[in-house]
């Protein structure tokens, strides 16, 4: 029997001939990933166990990029403790204000995720890596603290459902868009503890970002991991990031599928996830054009890339954001802020009214740098919209892409960018 590309790398990580969904193995870790949330737990739960040096200084991440530049008391005492840690162990891979980024789009972007790689990280959205042909995965605080300890975790090997894309977007689609309607058609278990694995023509016509756009919403389904096959694209991705010697892993002929899933990339229309879970998607055509919106964000791990930028930026050029709609613009790492302002994204979006922020996670968990009152609402290009999300349990979250969040901070309504 055949096995699927996460599989496969499962394997290859635990030394087996062969797997199959359900199995239980001890797997070797590449890389072990925490933030200034996640990771003061696993350090309590790492002395509490009595463990003495990290199993490797060089495949520990560290990035404090929720509550920093640190918003208060309580987050400077968290950062400290990670902070402290980091240097007492020697871990290479620490990030922190002035360098840096949201962690799921500065690991790729620093070369340290790679294909065939096995990353755990204490973020449910470490699945993101998987568009890069990596196994990744999140995991609670304590896994992680065994992880920094020892290399290794425990994995239940998950069943997998094929996603066969066909197609080109039509002008305006994202990956964001596509996800949203894969979310939308088998809702937020719809994949629960399942690999969801991409094949078919139509990936061709997505860029890297689309894809690590799509991974990071895998979790937003239910599943285990989301993951790419590895083409060109890839490869040229990973070499342009000077990314680690890397390992390709391809899908058997014969491999098990739980279910197949056929998409028409030329039928995916422009999504918008309504509050407040992401299955809630709908399309232009059944969205009312008297929607207020009192606030947009553009940035998280999900859209904050420097192809989100400038996606903003071509709605936003020549334009000003409606009086009544507050917009925040946060690219995800120092490296696309400083792309972003060459490029003179910057004066577009400050012409326009727009607030632009250092690297932060802020807004998206209702952390700093944009909470919502009782009865806001807001567009946000983040990942999640569930109840109280982004500050008060009475406001409202839509998810959308960049130019969608452009365009109805544009309108001071939900909006597309085609009706600008």
């Amino acid at each position: 029997m055949g096995m699927t590309m996460t599989q496969k790398i499962l394997a290859a990580h635990c030394g087996a001939e062969t797997l199959k969904g359900g199995d239980m193995i001890l797997a070797d870790l590449d890389m072990v990933l925490g933030n200034d949330i996640t990771a003061p737990i696993a350090i309590n739960e790492y002395r509490k166990a009595g463990c003495g040096q990290v199993f490797a200084r060089e495949k520990i991440a560290l990035v404090m990029d929720h509550f920093t530049p640190n918003k208060d008391i309580k987050a400077a005492q968290l950062t400290q403790q990670v902070r402290s840690f980091a240097k007492e162990q020697g871990i290479l891979h620490y990030f922190d204000v002035g360098r840096v980024g949201i962690e799921h789009v500065l690991l790729p972007e620093q070369g340290m995720v790679t294909a065939g790689d096995l990353v755990l990280g204490a973020d449910s959205h470490t699945c993101t890596y998987g568009a890069l042909g990596a196994f990744s995965t999140g995991v609670g605080s304590t896994d992680m603290a065994a992880a920094m300890a020892y290399g290794k975790a425990w994995f239940r090997v998950p069943e997998a459902i094929s996603v066969v894309l066909r197609g080109n977007p039509g002008p305006w689609v994202s990956g964001k868009d596509v996800v949203l309607h894969l979310i939308g058609l088998i809702g937020v278990d719809g994949a629960l503890y399942q690999s969801l694995e991409f094949s078919g023509p139509g990936i061709a016509s997505l860029t890297v970002d689309d894809r690590l756009c799509i991974c990071n919403m895998a979790i937003e389904a239910g599943a285990k991991n989301g993951i790419f096959p590895v083409d060109e694209q890839t490869l040229t991705f990973l070499k342009d990031h000077n990314a680690k010697p890397l390992k390709v892993y391809k899908t058997d002929a014969d491999a098990v599928y739980a279910r197949v899933i056929e998409i028409n990339l030329d039928q995916v229309p422009l999504t918008v996830a309504f509050p407040h879970l992401p299955e809630n998607a709908r399309t232009f055509k059944d969205i009312p054009d008297d929607l207020h919106i009192d606030q947009v964000v553009i940035g998280s791990c999900t859209n904050g890339r420097l192809s989100d930028m400038r996606a903003a930026a071509s709605v936003l050029k020549g334009r000003k954001v409606s009086p009544d709609t507050r917009t925040i613009i946060i690219p995800a790492t120092q490296q696309v802020y400083q792309q972003a302002m060459h490029e003179g994204l910057f004066d577009i979006f400050l012409d326009a009214g727009c607030a632009v922020s250092t690297p932060t996670c802020g807004p998206c968990l209702g952390g700093h740098m944009g909470i919502l009152a009782k009865g806001e609402r807001c567009v946000s290009t983040t990942n999640r919209n569930f109840v109280g999300r982004m500050g008060d349990p009475g406001s409202e979250v839509y998810l959308a892409s960049a130019s969608v969040a452009a365009a109805s901070a544009v309108m001071g309504r939900l909006a597309s960018p085609q009706t600008l």
